[in-house]
């Protein structure tokens, strides 16, 4: 079986037990938690080490984890563990997370620019976002500052990218004038 449908149908799980156990917030939270973790690469070369036994490795969760988590997720991760499936503890996060904001009607957006933007402005460009056909409801924006950017900005949100910034354009008409020249040589 793929990793994608792996980490899919565990997230469904999880989500759809959360769900039932009327529990979905605070699952949630821990799985928010849980990508914080998985942000250090030393968690993630834990996870996927083929010579630590996944007994130590319940108990590195269990010390890291027990007292912070809800029973469920504990659990959860505790049967992850027993399957060998902790190697894709990163993308099951990922996709309960997809598969959260898709049931809440929320779409995660990051806006890169080259210098800060002012309040007023993130926020009309939330409601512009938010009108649009291709966002749900409400709109999580997260916002970076890249100065390699130039000037404009960058907006990608689930598989869109929109580049709008001074670097892109510059890469387009280099790129128009490399292939111009191109064609008058031949």
């Amino acid at each position: 079986m793929s990793q994608a449908r792996i980490s899919y149908r565990y997230a469904k799980s999880l989500l759809d037990f959360a769900i039932a156990q009327n529990k979905l917030d605070r699952i949630y939270e821990d799985i928010l938690n849980l990508k914080t973790a998985c942000s250090l690469r030393e968690f993630v070369l834990l996870l996927k080490s083929p010579i630590i036994p996944s007994g130590k490795k319940e108990q590195i969760f269990k010390a890291i984890f027990e007292n912070h988590f809800d029973p469920i997720t504990f659990g959860f991760f505790s049967i992850l563990l027993k399957k060998g499936r902790e190697i894709y503890t990163p993308e099951i996060v990922e996709d309960f997370l997809l598969q959260y904001e898709a049931l809440n009607k929320r779409t995660r957006v990051t806006l890169s620019t080259a210098t800060p933007l002012t309040e007023e402005l993130i926020e009309a460009i939330k409601s512009k976002l938010t009108g649009a056909a291709t966002t749900r409801d409400h709109i999580d924006l997260e916002t970076r500052i890249k100065p390699e950017l130039i000037g404009g900005f960058v907006l990608e949100y689930e598989d869109q990218l929109y580049d709008a910034s001074v670097a892109h354009q510059l890469h387009l008409m280099r790129k128009a004038l490399s292939n111009n020249d191109q064609l008058k040589s031949t």
